[in-house]
C-alpha cells in the first residue's frame, strides 16, 4: 500500500515538474515573440502618428485610417500649438526672416497686384546684411511710389517716352516698387536706373555683357544668379531688378553715397569721371519725382529729408 502511495506521489510530482517545464519553455517561446509583437503595435502607432501629423490629402489607405482616427482639426491644433513652436524655436533666423519677406509684401500696394504672387526668391538675405547707416538717405524710400496712383503716373510717362505696352510697363513700375520695399531701396532710384540702363527694354544687351532691365554683368555676378537658375534667367524682369537693386545698394553702401554708387556701378570705379552716367539717372529720378509731387518747387523735401541731390 506504502509503495502505491509512494509511486503515485512520486507520478503527480513528475506531473507537476513536467507542467511547469512546459510552462517555462512556453514563456521563454513567447518572450521574443512578445517583443517582436509590441515592436511592431510602437511602429505601427508611430506610423498612424505621423500618417495624421503629415496627412497629404490623398485620402486613400492609410491616410484615410489615419483621419478617421483622428480629425484633420485636432491635427491642425497639434501643429499650431505644438509642433510648429517647437518648429521655430529650431529655426529662429529663417522664420524670422520669412516673416519679414512676408510682412513686406503685404504692406506695399501695387499698381498690377499678381506680380506679388509670383514664386520668386527674394534676396532680401543679401540686401538685409548691408546696414541701412551706411546707405545715403537719397537712395531710401521717399514713399512717393507707395501711392497706386503714383505708380500709374510714372507707368504712363515711361509708356509714352519709349511707346511701351501699357500692361507690361505697369508690371515693371509694380514689379520694381514690390522689389524696392524687399531690398529696402528708393523704387524712384531703381526706375530711374532702368530708364537709362535699358529704356526698360529686358532683352537688352551691352557688348561688355551687361544684360537684361538694369543691364547687371552675368560674367561678374554669377553667383547671385545661380540663386534663380543661373544667368539665363537674366532676362526675366523679376530676377533681373532683384539682382541689380542688391548690387546697387551695396554699391552705395561701399561707395558712401548715391553718386558714388552709381559710379562704381556703371563700371568706372577707378576712373576720374563715369561720364556723365549719375547725372543722367539724378536727372530722370528728379523727374519722376517731379511727376509724383501734387506741386514742383525749387526744392523738395518729404519727412525733412531732401529729395535731390
Amino acid at each position: 500500500m506504502s509503495q502505491c502511495l509512494s509511486v503515485n506521489t512520486s507520478q503527480a510530482r513528475n506531473a507537476q515538474f513536467s507542467k511547469l517545464s512546459m510552462k517555462t519553455l512556453w514563456m521563454q517561446a513567447w518572450t521574443p515573440i512578445n517583443r517582436v509583437m509590441n515592436g511592431l503595435l510602437a511602429v505601427s502607432v508611430f506610423m498612424i502618428v505621423g500618417l495624421w501629423l503629415s496627412g497629404n490629402g490623398t485620402q486613400a489607405g492609410a491616410f484615410d485610417f489615419a483621419r478617421v482616427l483622428f480629425p484633420d482639426e485636432a491635427r491642425q491644433l497639434v501643429w499650431k500649438d505644438g509642433f510648429d513652436v517647437l518648429n521655430q524655436a529650431s529655426e529662429p533666423a529663417n522664420a524670422l526672416q520669412q516673416g519679414l519677406n512676408s510682412a513686406k509684401k503685404q504692406t506695399v500696394a501695387l499698381l498690377v497686384p499678381s506680380v506679388a504672387h509670383a514664386q520668386v526668391r527674394p534676396i532680401s538675405h543679401l540686401a538685409d546684411r548691408i546696414p541701412t547707416s551706411k546707405i545715403d538717405p537719397l537712395a531710401l524710400d521717399s514713399e512717393l511710389m507707395a501711392s497706386v496712383e503714383n505708380q500709374r503716373t510714372v507707368a504712363e510717362f515711361f509708356e509714352k517716352k519709349y511707346k511701351l505696352d501699357r500692361k507690361q510697363i505697369q508690371e515693371y513700375v509694380s514689379n520694381t516698387v514690390l522689389i524696392a520695399k524687399e531690398v529696402n531701396i528708393d523704387p524712384i532710384l531703381l526706375l530711374a536706373v532702368i530708364s537709362v540702363e535699358s529704356n526698360f527694354n529686358p532683352h537688352s544687351k551691352s557688348h561688355a555683357g551687361a544684360e537684361g532691365l538694369m543691364q547687371v554683368m552675368t560674367a561678374v555676378h554669377g553667383d547671385k544668379y545661380a540663386l534663380y537658375g543661373g544667368p539665363t534667367e537674366a532676362v526675366k524682369p523679376e530676377v533681373n531688378i532683384r539682382v541689380g537693386a542688391y548690387i546697387l545698394k551695396h554699391l552705395i553702401a561701399t561707395g558712401g553715397s548715391l553718386r558714388n554708387g552709381l559710379k562704381y556701378y556703371v563700371g568706372a570705379a577707378n576712373a576720374e569721371h563715369d561720364g556723365g552716367y549719375a547725372d543722367k539717372v539724378m536727372a530722370e529720378r528728379n523727374q519722376l519725382i517731379n511727376l509724383c509731387l501734387a506741386a514742383s518747387a525749387n526744392k523738395f523735401t518729404l519727412n525733412g529729408k531732401n529729395l535731390r541731390s
